[in-house]
């Protein structure tokens, strides 16, 4: 057998701040063969970055490790001193982190940021330094290395910034890689480029990769072992094909229920499990309760106070690693795992799911947010001095919205999707009037927002309200959660302030959070209740339309579903209409009736959400569904993923805008825009001139 590349024993990590320690990782074993992928899964705050962080001595301020040992290359990490520990980073072990803006320097060009390692770690020039950068930044699937050597990370798409990040990791060659998170909030055909890029460059460079992250999809055919993490400690341990066959630990199974899928896929079960296909019908499983604080040690099973499965011995005693055949704990067994009463061998998806009714409860006929031929240009800017605007000569334009007409009605959900960058953003900015569209149209709950004047439009804000995918930066962090709750409603003048207090209370009731909320500040809340906190915010003026700007984009998956059962419970209660924008195709499969594709500011292709997601006519609706990875190793792939980069906004192509990544493109598509048009079924509407008629999704 062969050595392992990196040995983590029994780590203990603690983190000291504001009067309190964390116990953040207590007893952690893992080992990495050299070539090996590894994943690490779990929910936000269960210890997975933590562990990784800690091989690289890079802890956050106040942490320490307690004890245990990080072998890598006969070296123990945990105990070597800062020189060691600089020489061991970017040249022994890479790592990618989590957000490549915030992990890259803004005021250094990207050749500069790529060839420091090597400047750093190698006896090399300057000139070698930066003629290897080249080198990788090729390597890494950037398109014109020589150019992007010149620029800066704000001039680069997100899909660039983090082949960047990539690269950076990989420039001097690295016998082991960290991605922590590396495809969070990415979008799905850009999340699919990374990842097959990552695989690539383990077979071609024989490196070993530890992929951190908290979505099961991504790793199903990525890694060799899977390691499930729940409070700082390890639940779960095993191939990837056993695990994804049969989950053992109830956590393990509650996370397979938790997450969305599409039509095709199947998950906690393998293909042929005989798992039940999740379909438009029902949404994930919610996991009740958050996980442990570790603020003190835990008594009994970490996940017992969550587990439905739970009884005595779990609350008073703390399960070992065993692969459950005669209760010891063996290093060395293939499929360990920390569970009294574990799920059988062919677990399935665990828990039932919620059924979903027909339709809302509450429902009209009558438009709630109603856009005609809306489009939405902005200048560009050449400089400081040379502006360039409307009506000057030259001017140039980003066609950033084009001709985009949809409704959505009272107790409805109209899903919007499309990549990074298609305007789907500037189109929730425009349903709510935040900003006015160039051309067209937007009508809100029966009135032009084009005629408004500033006391109007400010008045009729209480009808449609702005759900931000950044929860964290929509609050005013100095503020108290019952400040920022009152807020909206001060400023319409609503109630005096015992009145204000009720409806705050209510408001928090709504959203499943404690009334002792209003006394805390932002920052004390975890993500899924910061943005349970944006939800309330957004529903404090009781309004008839919420526009969700990627609201559960960088949640976990637990954390996602109680959103999403949120949003749909409170839209039977109130009859809200959502406009929802997301890049996840699966979140918008199971909460949306109705769904629009966009693609470089054009809607090409809307319908029901059931049929056009199984059933998509426009190449681009099925190339985003060939991207998505399906949470089973075994499965065959779908098709055919969407590849290359959307063109410039300020340059789109003639014609059909798609027809440049197209693989049905004629002569036709180069000259004439196609019409919208319904070649099948009443209702489902696509643009193109070669729809994808009679072709459904299926497994392969």
């Amino acid at each position: 057998m062969t050595d392992p590349l990196l040995r983590i024993e029994d780590l203990h990590v603690e983190i000291t701040g504001r009067g309190r320690t964390v116990r953040a990782l207590d007893g952690i074993d893992l080992d990495l063969a050299p070539g090996e992928a590894l994943g690490i899964v779990g929910e936000s705050g269960c210890g997975k970055t933590l562990t990784a962080l800690s091989v690289l001595g890079l802890l956050p301020p106040g942490g320490k490790i307690t004890g245990g040992r990080i072998l890598c290359g006969g070296t123990d990490l945990a105990a070597a001193p800062e020189p060691v520990l600089r020489e061991v980073r970017g040249n022994t072990v890479g790592m990618v982190f989590q957000d490549p803006l915030s992990s890259l320097n803004p005021t250094l060009t990207i050749g500069a940021q790529v060839a420091e390692p090597l400047l750093l770690h190698r006896r090399t020039t300057r000139a070698e330094a930066w003629d290897r950068a080249e080198e990788t930044l090729r390597l890494v699937g950037m398109p014109r290395p020589a150019e992007r050597l010149k620029s800066y990370p704000h001039q680069l798409s997100g899909g660039m910034r983090q082949r960047v990040a990539i690269a950076m990791a990989l420039v001097c060659a690295p016998r082991l890689l960290i991605a922590d998170e590396p495809t969070t909030a990415l979008d799905v055909t850009t999340q699919h480029q990374i990842l097959e890029l990552l695989d690539e460059l383990r077979a071609r460079l024989g490196m070993a990769l530890i992929l951190v992250t908290h979505d099961l999809g991504v790793i199903a055919r990525r890694v060799d072992r899977v390691a499930v993490m729940y409070g700082g400690r390890i639940a779960e341990r095993a191939p990837v094909r056993p695990l994804f066959a049969g989950p053992r630990h109830r956590y393990t199974q509650a996370l397979f229920a938790a997450r969305p899928e599409l039509p095709r896929q199947r998950a906690g079960g393998g293909s042929g499990s005989g798992g039940p296909a999740l379909g438009g019908t029902r949404l994930p499983a919610a996991l009740p309760g958050l996980p442990p604080s570790l603020v003190t040690r835990p008594v009994g099973c970490r996940f017992a106070p969550r587990c439905g499965f739970a009884t005595d011995i779990c609350r008073a005693a703390e399960p070992e690693l065993t692969d459950g055949l005669d209760g010891t704990a063996p290093a060395t067994a293939a499929h360990a795992f920390a569970c009294f009463h574990p799920a059988g061998p062919a677990a399935g998806t665990g828990p039932a799911e919620e059924p979903r009714p027909a339709a809302p409860r509450v429902r009209t006929a009558e438009p709630l947010l109603r856009l005609t031929d809306v489009s939405k240009t902005y200048p560009l800017h050449g400089g400081l001095f040379t502006r360039r605007g409307p009506g000057r000569k030259g001017a140039a334009e980003v066609s950033a919205v084009a001709g985009v007409s949809l409704t959505v009605r009272r107790g409805e959900t109209f899903g919007l999707v499309g990549e990074s960058g298609c305007g789907k953003s500037t189109l929730g900015r425009l349903a709510v009037g935040l900003e006015a569209p160039t051309a067209g149209t937007v009508h809100v709950a029966g009135r032009d927002l084009g005629t408004l004047d500033k006391r109007e439009l400010r008045a009729h804000r209480r009808h449609v309200q702005l759900m931000f995918q950044d929860s964290a930066a929509a609050m005013d962090p100095r503020m108290r959660v019952g400040a920022v709750l009152r807020e909206p409603l001060v400023v319409q003048g609503i109630g005096d302030r015992a009145e204000q207090r009720r409806r705050i209370a209510g408001l928090l009731d709504d959203v499943g959070l404690p009334r002792g909320a209003v006394d805390r500040y932002p920052h004390e809340f975890s993500g899924g209740q910061r943005q349970r906190l944006g939800l309330a915010r957004a529903l404090a003026l009781a309004p008839s339309l919420v526009v969700a700007d990627e609201p559960v984009s960088a949640l976990d998956v637990s954390v996602q579903a109680q959103i999403l059962h949120l949003l749909r419970t409170l839209q039977r209660e109130k009859g809200i209409g959502y406009l929802f924008i997301s890049h996840d195709l699966a979140v918008v499969r199971h909460l949306a009736d109705s769904v629009g594709v966009m693609y470089l500011g054009k809607l090409v292709e809307t319908g029901p959400a059931a049929q056009v997601l199984a059933r998509p006519l426009h190449p681009y609706t099925r190339g985003l569904l060939d991207s998505v990875d399906a949470p089973d190793p075994d499965a065959a792939p779908a098709g055919t993923p969407l590849g290359g980069e959307a063109p410039s906004a300020a340059a789109p192509p003639s014609g059909c805008r798609f027809r440049t990544r197209c693989p049905l493109a004629t002569g036709l598509c180069a000259t004439t825009e196609p019409p919208p048009a319904e070649p099948e079924t009443p209702g489902h509407r696509v643009a193109c001139h070669f729809p994808l008629t009679g072709e459904a999704l299926s497994n392969g």
